[in-house]
C-alpha cells in the first residue's frame, strides 16, 4: 500500500550552484554594493538611502551589509497575481513555474504573412489575441515597440491594446516614470479603482537600470513610484556577458545580483513589504561578433544559477526562455525554444517569459509564441512528475486483466488516460499514410492554421463602454501630455 506519509508526487527540479557557491556568490555582491558602490542619478533615491545608513560620495552611494538584509528581510518571500477580473491567477513563490510573451521588440514577424515589418499596434492587438487564447501561457505581455504612435506614448497604447485583448495578468515596459503613472491610472481604471488594484494586482512594471551599476533618475524614479503605491515591481539588470559584465559566468552572477538587490533596496525603503520579483537577466553574447545570444546554453545556466541565488533570499525567481536567435520558424528555432524552457522550468523559475523572440530579441513572431505554448505543454505535463496512489499504482485492475489481457477497454484507463498522458496540439503523430492525404501539412502549415483559427474564433470578454472610453480618455490625455513634454524638453 501507499503509505501515509509517502508522497503522491515527487516534481522533477535541478540546481546549478551548491550552497557553498551561492553564498560566495552573496558575500562578493554585499562588497560591490559596500566597496564599490551604485552611482545613483535620483535625488530621493540618495536621500532614502543616505537617511538608511548609506555613505555618498558625490553621485557614488556605497550600501552596507545590514541595510542590504533588513530589505531583504522587509520584502514578502512570495505574492500573487491576479487576472483583469480580479481573480486568483498566479501565486508568485517557491517553485512555481508560469510562462509569459515576449515584449519590446522594434520589429515583427507577421502572424499571418510571414513579412517582417516594424511593429504596429495592431501587432500588440493580435499578440494579445493569441496569447490570451493559449492554454500554456500564464501571463501575457506587450509583443513588440509600436512605431506607428509617438514613442514617449507607445507604453499607453501598448498597455491598453493588451488590457482590452486579454484577461491574464500583464507585464509591461512603461517608457517614462509619467507614462509608469498613466499606465497604472489605466489599469486602476479597469480594476475599479487604485485601491482595488492595489487589493488584486494583475499588472507588474518592469525597470531596467543601466548595467554596470547606475541608476537613472527616471528609472529609478519608477521603482519610487510603484513602490509608494504597494503594487509588484521588479529589478531587471539587463547584465551583457562579457561586454558590461565580466565575462565568467560567476562574476556576471556576482553583478547581476548587485543590481537588482539596489532595486529590492530602493523599493523597500520607499515601500517597506512592495512585493518584489528578483528579475536579474543574466546575457549572454556571441564573442565573435558581439551579438546578443537569445538562447545560448550558458544563458539558461546563469538564469537557473541567479534562481538558486535569490531563492536563498526568498524571492520570485524570473527567466528568458522560448525564444530563438534564428530568423525563421526552422529547426533551429524549435531546438533553442525547447532548450531554453525545458532547462529553465527545471530550474524552478517562477516567471518564465519571452517566448515569441527571433532574431536576437529584435522581432517578436506569433508563430513562435504558439510552437512555445506547445513546448511549454509539454514541459509543464513533465513538471507534474509521477502520481503515485493506491488508484495509479492499478493493483487492482492489473490483477484483473491478469497474464495475456490488455488494458484499453478498462474503466481504469478512461479515467486516467488524459490526465496521465499528455495530447499534443501541433506534434503530428499520424502514420505517413493519413498525413500525406491530409496534404503533407509541415508544422510550419500547422502553426499558421491555428493563429487564424484563434484570430477567427477568439475575443477576451468586452470591458463595460464606461472602462474602455475611460482608457481612451487617458491614453489621449497622455500623449498630449507626454508629447508635450517631449518637445519642449
Amino acid at each position: 500500500m501507499v503509505r501515509p506519509e509517502c508522497s503522491q508526487y515527487h516534481k522533477p527540479f535541478l540546481s546549478v550552484l551548491s550552497e557553498d557557491q551561492i553564498y560566495e556568490i552573496h558575500r562578493a555582491t554585499l562588497d560591490v554594493l559596500e566597496k564599490t558602490g551604485y552611482k545613483i542619478l535620483s535625488d530621493e533615491a540618495v536621500d532614502l538611502l543616505k537617511k538608511a545608513g548609506a555613505r555618498v560620495e558625490g553621485e557614488i552611494v556605497k550600501t552596507p551589509q545590514y541595510i542590504v538584509e533588513e530589505c531583504i528581510r522587509l520584502a514578502p518571500k512570495g505574492f500573487v497575481l491576479y487576472d483583469r477580473e480580479g481573480n486568483r491567477a498566479l501565486e508568485v513563490e517557491g517553485r512555481k513555474v508560469y510562462f509569459g510573451s515576449s515584449w519590446a521588440s522594434p520589429t515583427t514577424r507577421d502572424a499571418l504573412t510571414g513579412e517582417v515589418h516594424p511593429t504596429r499596434v495592431e501587432d500588440i492587438v493580435r499578440g494579445a489575441v493569441i496569447a490570451d487564447a493559449l492554454t500554456n501561457i500564464d501571463f501575457v505581455t506587450p509583443m513588440g515597440s509600436s512605431q506607428d504612435v509617438p514613442a514617449v506614448a507607445a507604453d499607453l497604447y501598448e498597455f491598453e491594446a493588451v488590457v482590452t485583448h486579454s484577461q491574464k495578468p500583464i507585464f509591461c515596459i512603461p517608457y517614462s516614470a509619467r507614462g509608469l503613472q498613466i499606465v497604472y491610472e489605466m489599469a486602476a481604471a479597469v480594476a475599479g479603482g487604485m485601491d482595488r488594484l492595489r487589493e488584486r494586482p494583475f499588472v507588474v512594471s518592469y525597470p531596467e537600470p543601466i548595467t554596470p551599476l547606475v541608476f537613472p533618475r527616471d528609472i529609478a524614479e519608477k521603482v519610487l513610484h510603484t513602490a509608494e503605491l504597494g503594487m509588484p515591481t521588479m529589478g531587471a539588470p539587463v547584465v551583457q556577458c562579457g561586454l558590461t559584465a565580466p565575462v565568467t559566468l560567476a562574476g556576471t552572477l556576482v553583478l547581476t545580483n548587485a543590481e537588482t538587490l539596489m532595486g529590492l533596496i530602493l523599493s523597500q525603503l520607499k515601500g517597506p513589504g512592495t512585493p518584489y520579483i528578483m528579475a536579474g537577466n543574466p546575457c549572454s553574447i556571441d564573442m565573435a561578433t558581439g551579438n546578443y545570444c537569445q538562447a545560448s546554453p550558458e544563458l539558461s545556466i546563469m538564469y537557473s544559477a541567479y534562481a538558486d541565488i535569490v531563492r536563498f533570499y526568498g524571492f520570485p525567481t524570473w527567466g528568458t526562455a522560448g525564444a530563438t536567435d534564428s530568423k525563421d520558424l526552422d529547426p533551429q528555432a524549435g531546438i533553442e525554444s525547447t532548450y531554453s524552457l525545458f532547462s529553465q522550468a527545471l530550474a524552478g523559475i517562477n516567471l518564465i517569459h519571452d517566448i515569441g523572440y527571433m532574431d536576437m530579441a529584435m522581432a517578436n513572431s506569433a508563430e513562435m509564441l504558439v510552437m512555445g505554448d506547445e513546448v511549454a505543454g509539454m514541459v509543464k505535463h513533465f513538471l507534474r512528475g509521477v502520481e503515485v496512489t493506491r488508484e495509479t499504482l492499478a493493483r487492482e485492475v492489473i490483477e484483473k486483466v491478469g497474464p495475456g489481457g490488455n488494458f484499453l477497454q478498462e474503466d481504469h484507463t478512461f479515467r486516467h488516460f488524459r490526465r496521465e498522458h499528455w495530447v499534443p496540439t501541433l506534434l503530428d503523430r499520424q502514420r505517413r499514410d493519413v498525413w500525406e492525404k491530409e496534404g503533407r501539412k509541415t508544422m510550419g502549415d500547422r502553426i499558421q492554421e491555428k493563429i487564424r483559427h484563434i484570430l477567427e474564433t477568439h475575443k477576451a470578454p468586452e470591458l463595460p463602454g464606461s472602462v474602455l472610453a475611460e482608457l481612451d480618455r487617458l491614453k489621449k490625455e497622455g500623449e498630449k501630455e507626454l508629447t508635450r513634454g517631449a518637445t519642449a524638453g
